[in-house]
């Protein structure tokens, strides 16, 4: 099993240190790892300082976009439908087994 060793780190300071689990046909590990960064990096700066942004609107966003994503592949909807929650089932463990701490955070 092939794995991603990732740290996401939170604006309040919350550490999930984990190893994603990576789909045996993942052509680069360190290419999905900048994806990830990058991702949550534009999260971050397009959530900072709107006001009421619920959580569950933020994954419901996602999880769209990963629908629409995973339409656009080249293959049969049952293919696509499939690789789209075995990825996310994969992640989803991962991060279930991450572990979680703090560190300090703020503005010189």
């Amino acid at each position: 099993m092939k794995t991603l060793p990732y740290r996401a780190v939170t604006s309040s300071g919350h550490v999930i240190d984990c190893n994603l689990e990576l789909h045996p046909e993942t052509v680069s590990a360190e290419a999905v790892g900048r994806l990830v960064s990058t991702v949550l990096n534009a999260l971050d700066s397009r959530i900072e300082g709107q006001e009421k942004l619920a959580n569950g609107d933020v994954l419901q966003a996602l999880a769209m976009a990963l629908a629409l994503r995973a339409e656009m592949l080249p293959a049969p909807r049952a293919m696509k439908e499939q690789l789209a929650r075995d990825v996310v089932e994969r992640a989803l463990a991962s991060v279930a087994r991450a572990s979680h701490g703090r560190t300090s955070v703020g503005r010189a």
